[in-house]
């Protein structure tokens, strides 16, 4: 015999497999065939068992058609059923164009169960209902076959009628039921129920329920909480709480969890009013909320309906929106104090007593009011309220330094001009501990302050008693220790008037060798007069003696005789 041919091989045969395939579809296993090949006979057996119970009112079917969608589909579908046997029209009317999309797909759906072969199937993924596997069969909509298919699927049977529901047009599905009610939202208290329990949130009681945090007493009477709560009616009559806890740790949106068992899932708020309850602490109980500050809560509460806020910022949002609308007093956190009570606002602040004076002095210098956000930004307001989102007063004064800082300056140290500028700058620059800062200031300034307690300028004095006064301004203001370098370096009389210094001070033993003999000499006689004045400037200057002033100035008179230094000015 002879041989066959060679087969014959082209490059990329091997693979040529793995090029067939076509996205979206796959191999279905064992499982997936036998559920699909129950829910087809299902169908098959009863075309219209996909459907869910008409419990709203329908509108007339007229030659001319129907304004309501769902009888006009009720009607092509009752047609698609009469000829769920006619495989050859059903595969006709599965390609039609013309015609509603939901009979389409259910053209398509019996001719797939007419098959024997369902190896093959489609798979539908979305992101709120999950992913599902299909016969695609015809031009029907994924989305409506996946919802044929699957029709004892509570959830993915909604996908049928999405343009039902875009016309206005209400569903609800559960595990025990399917509803249509029309263009009235009418959930039955059965599905209210079984979605509650299905929630991402653990929920107690019966028609009032609770979540964490929460209390039946808090729910049923309507009290705030320091954190607050979010309160769900049902048309039904059951009532929800929900805590800040409980929102913070959904693993999937709570508002998605309840709206993907009705269509249109973006019109929960249809079936159930929210509402935030809180109130600022310190506000008055018989002082209603700002209104502008609760329109606001309503449309975040009606954006979180709507599945467009994520579940862990509801509750700061709806705070936000109460607190920035309040026209008056200071709000801190979420605290609010009135305009009377100021120390306790203050107070409330965390920080030091020079920290609070200098907020203090921001409220003084401040026309309108102030928004100092947690980001540093700062807002000016028409209104007179001091609005604070940090209790801090580091943060908030870093914040308002720029434009308060000279004010500060001027009303705690009665610095102003250049000195008033170049602390400004500095600390704007360095941004050190406003704590550290203000408490490092008012030493400085008051050592300063004590200083001029001295009844002349140094430069004022004829000399050597100008450099007695700089080395005892020195000394006052950084130790006498600091003042030997000074002392060892003046020259003529100045040199005498540093060596009596050191002797003063007992700090000569290593020093002699600096000072000429006639330097050494001078300043011998006048250590005792030198002694006085230091002792009057210690009394003065440390120990806040100010009689010792008329001593100061007798002390440096003897001084001036035994130095030669002439009549003081």
């Amino acid at each position: 015999m002879a041989k066959p041919p060679a087969e014959v091989r082209f490059p990329g045969d091997k693979n040529r497999r793995k090029r067939l395939r076509v996205r979206g579809i796959k191999q279905a296993s064992k499982e997936i065939q036998m559920r699909l090949e129950k829910s087809l006979d299902a169908l098959l057996d009863n075309p219209e068992g996909f459907l869910p119970e008409i419990v709203g009112e329908l509108g007339k079917v007229t030659l001319f058609g129907s304004k309501d969608p769902m009888a006009l589909t009720l009607k092509e579908l009752e047609l698609v059923s009469s000829k769920r046997n006619d495989v050859r029209w059903l595969k006709k009317r599965m390609g039609k164009r013309s015609g509603g999309d939901i009979a389409r797909s259910l053209a398509g759906s019996l001719v797939a169960a007419s098959e024997e072969d369902l190896s093959t199937v489609s798979v539908f993924k979305s992101d709120v209902y999950g992913n599902a596997s299909y016969l695609k069969r015809g031009s029907g909509r994924p989305g409506h076959l996946v919802g044929i298919q699957n029709f004892n699927h509570p959830r993915l049977r909604l996908l049928v009628w999405d343009d039902h529901a875009k016309a206005g047009q209400y569903f609800f599905s559960w595990d025990g039921g399917f509803v249509f009610t029309g263009f009235e939202p009418n959930p039955p208290g059965e599905w209210v129920s079984w979605t509650l329990e299905n929630t991402s949130v653990d929920l107690e009681g019966g028609s009032c329920k609770w979540s964490i945090g929460l209390s039946e007493e808090i729910v049923k009477s309507d009290s705030n909480t320091s954190e607050g709560w979010l309160k769900l009616d049902f048309s039904d009559g059951t009532t929800v709480g929900l805590s800040q806890a409980a929102l913070a740790k959904t693993d999937e949106p709570l508002a998605r969890s309840i709206a993907v068992s009705m269509m249109p899932p973006n019109k929960l708020g249809e079936v159930c009013e929210a509402s935030w309850m809180w109130r600022p602490e310190g506000w008055p109980e018989d002082r209603p909320l700002p209104e502008e500050g609760m329109e606001r809560v309503g449309e975040v509460l009606s954006t979180w309906l709507k599945m467009s806020l994520e579940d862990n910022v509801v509750s700061r949002a709806c705070r936000a929106s109460i607190l920035n609308s309040i026209p008056d007093g200071f709000v801190v956190g979420n605290s609010w104090f009135s305009e009377e009570d100021r120390d306790g606002f203050l107070k409330h602040m965390g920080g030091t007593e020079d920290e609070r004076r200098a907020l203090s002095c921001v409220l003084d210098s401040t026309e309108g009011g102030l928004h100092v956000r947690t980001d540093g930004v700062v807002l000016d307001l028409e209104d007179r309220v001091i609005r604070l989102e940090d209790s801090s007063c580091h943060p908030v004064l870093v914040s308002l330094w720029d434009e308060y800082g000279k004010d500060i300056l001027e009303r705690m140290y009665k610095l102003t001009g250049d000195e008033a500028e170049k602390v400004h700058s500095r600390q704007a620059k360095r941004k050190q501990g406003f704590g550290a800062f203000l408490r490092e200031l008012n030493e400085s300034l008051s050592t300063a302050m004590r200083l001029d307690r001295l009844p002349w300028e140094s430069v004022d004095l004829p000399g050597p008693l100008s450099f007695a006064d700089r080395l005892v301004r020195k000394a006052a203001e950084d130790g006498v220790a600091s003042t030997v370098s000074m002392a060892r370096k003046g020259r003529g009389l100045d040199a005498a008037m540093g060596w009596a210094w050191l002797m003063v001070h007992e700090r000569t033993e290593s020093d002699a060798w600096r000072f000429d003999e006639e330097s050494r000499d001078k300043g011998g006689d006048w250590v005792p007069a030198l002694t006085a004045v230091w002792d009057a400037a210690q009394a003065l200057l440390m120990e806040d003696d100010l009689d010792s002033e008329a001593d100061y100035r007798s002390s440096m008179e003897w001084l001036s005789e035994v130095s030669g230094s002439g009549s003081l000015p």
